[in-house]
């Protein structure tokens, strides 16, 4: 049954849970706490070689981010489709859930130089992430009606944000009081690190007891296999795909401005740190920060979308976000208190135009398609572009400038502002043989 509240609060308690591994893992901890692994073990030149190519010690991470999404593009579009003809979307959910909670549980065992174990931890962590977010984005169809799809959406993100920033309490009080529970830095960092996997272990329960199994969406062609048929469907998709012109353009713009959003997600602890030189443990404040007024954000932005429609909606959050890299760009160094308001204009649109994003989609997917589409539209979901970490790293290793790699990533904002003044909502939704929302 559509609407049934309490399969949508189940369906909530996934963002609470994976949110974690967003908010403490790509957002705080790891980069920093990575990179300075990474630095441990490079040459006098500041460079490491995994798998012999030489990398600048600072761009492994970015450069691990990228890879992980990489990898999704070939991957989750399979999977969406296997999930597509098959009765087992909520169990795949799952599977993904804890492969990924335990492999952020190993990064406990990140020490020393062994910066490989980390980041190969990490590329397990993010795809089993992104890969679990396909199905879990599928049930939206499932669960809400179209015109409360921006409501559900919104409530989802704003619980996921009060879960990762419930954690980071946790854990910054964890870190704060290192000194008197006698354990180093480095203990205490790789402590937050498995918590994230240990929080989403737990809270994934929830939904796996509340959500419902739905019947195949499609039948299983005669003559093909699970293992065939994701590989056919996605060659069929594509061809598909133009029927869908609307659908095309949306996806265009949200891969582009969303590379942006996740870029700035996973790289702004290590622009602080190493570029402003804010201490720790106010990285850690204004991070926690975001997540409780991204809570409030998040459903700001549904009760716009109401007033002004959902593409007005995402339209006003990018123009905020192209600010949000010029203004860091010319940030001085040293000045929490501008590094707070920073955070603060970021929490407020971050979980509005991601949200709405998800909701949007959702109407311009031919039914039965609901995890292909959205596999593809996970590849370039929460912590897991590409594109915009790439030119990051690159950025940085080639002028040695962090504000010129940050500034940067404003290009991916602008285009897909851009592209996404031509999309028509409610044409799409029609296109697609959906029913239109009541505003676009």
């Amino acid at each position: 049954m559509i609407d049934n509240r309490r399969e949508q609060i189940g369906w909530y308690f996934y963002d609470w849970a994976n949110s974690a591994f967003s908010s403490t893992v790509v957002t705080v901890f790891l980069g920093p706490y990575l990179e300075s692994v990474a630095a441990k073990a490079a040459d006098v030149n500041g460079l490491v070689y995994p798998l012999g190519i030489p990398v600048a010690a600072g761009s492994f991470f970015p450069y691990i981010v990228s890879l992980s999404v990489l990898l999704q593009v070939f991957f989750l579009p399979i999977l969406g489709a296997i999930a597509d003809y098959s009765q087992i979307k909520k169990q795949l959910m799952g599977i993904f859930a804890y492969i990924g909670a335990f492999a952020t549980m190993g990064l406990y065992f990140l020490e020393g130089s062994n910066y490989l174990l980390g980041g190969g931890l990490f590329l397990v962590a993010n795809l089993a992430f992104g890969a679990s977010m396909v199905f879990y984005n599928a049930y939206l169809p499932d669960i809400a009606s179209p015109d409360r799809r921006d409501e559900v959406s919104s409530q989802g993100w704003a619980l996921g944000y009060l879960g990762g920033g419930l954690l980071l309490v946790f854990n910054l009080a964890l870190f704060n009081s290192r000194q008197s529970l006698g354990i180093s830095t480095d203990v205490a960092v790789r402590i937050c690190l498995a918590s994230a996997g240990v929080w989403w272990a737990i809270f994934t329960i929830i939904p796996m007891l509340t959500l419902r199994v739905r019947a195949p969406a499609k039948a299983l062609p005669e003559g093909e296999r699970f293992l065939t048929v994701g590989f056919h469907q996605l060659r069929h998709t594509f061809s598909q795909m133009r029927h869908y012109p609307q659908t095309i353009t949306f996806l265009a713009a949200y891969l582009l401005y969303n590379d942006g959003i996740q870029a700035v997600i996973a790289l702004a602890s290590v622009f602080g740190a190493k570029e402003l030189n804010i201490p720790n443990q106010f990285l850690i404040m204004t991070i926690l920060m975001v997540q409780f007024v991204a809570f409030v954000g998040a459903l700001f932005f549904g009760w716009m979308a109401k007033r002004v429609g959902s593409k007005r909606s995402i339209m006003i959050s990018l123009v905020f976000w192209v600010g949000v890299v010029i203004f860091s760009y010319f940030m001085p160094a040293n000045n929490v208190p501008l590094f707070f308001l920073l955070g603060g204009i970021i929490a407020v649109v971050l979980g509005g135009s991601q949200a709405l994003s998800r909701s949007v989609f959702s109407l311009m997917i031919p039914a039965g398609q609901e995890a292909e589409y959205f596999s593809l539209y996970e590849v370039s979901e929460r912590g897991t572009s590409w594109l915009a970490p790439l030119l990051f790293g690159l950025g940085l290793q080639f002028t040695g400038s962090y504000r010129i790699a940050i500034v940067s990533l404003m290009v991916f904002f602008i285009m897909g502002l851009a592209i996404l003044t031509r999309v028509d909502i409610r044409r799409a939704a029609l296109e697609a043989g959906n029913e239109a929302p009541a505003h676009g």
